[in-house]
């Protein structure tokens, strides 16, 4: 895919940061696509749902997977305005995505090459990165909430 398609997807995932943030939630957004067409969506709901696996990218991948009537998303590209942590990347790594595209890095907990990187290890499956698209849009929103609230 081009750049032009991933911004494309990318501001969907966007769309879903923007829920999160409205939602006092950390805006991390996420869709997962799979031939031209979004099967699965997600934003943050740790705060809403009282659950620590309440991320984005679990949320949209357990709706593809369920979209799909199937685990396996052979096929799909994830779209997450912030890079994955690293249970989200063992979930991408258990569903064979064949692509992960996100925005901001994470230097706390980015496990696609800021923090660790868990591709090359041996697993079953394998997935492309790209990253950047976006960012910046993804870095401003989650600036913003961070600074609502520390000014309360």
């Amino acid at each position: 895919m081009d750049n032009l398609e991933h911004e494309k997807w990318m501001r969907e995932a966007l769309k879903e940061a923007e829920l999160a943030f409205d939602e006092d939630e950390v805006p991390v957004g996420c869709v997962v696509v799979k031939d031209g067409s979004i099967i699965g969506r997600g934003h943050n709901r740790k705060e809403g749902l009282k659950d620590p696996t309440a991320h984005a990218e679990i949320i949209a991948i357990t709706a593809a997977s369920n979209s799909l009537g199937d685990w396996r998303l052979d096929g799909a590209v994830l779209y997450c305005t912030v890079e994955p942590c690293l249970m989200c990347a063992g979930a991408i790594i258990q569903s064979r995505l064949d692509e992960v595209v996100f925005g901001a890095r994470d230097e706390k907990f980015g496990s696609l090459g800021s923090v660790i990187d868990v591709r090359g290890k041996g697993w079953n499956s394998d997935f492309k990165v790209v990253s950047g698209v976006l960012g910046s849009e993804s870095v401003d929103l989650l600036k913003k909430f961070f600074r609502q609230r520390r000014d309360g």
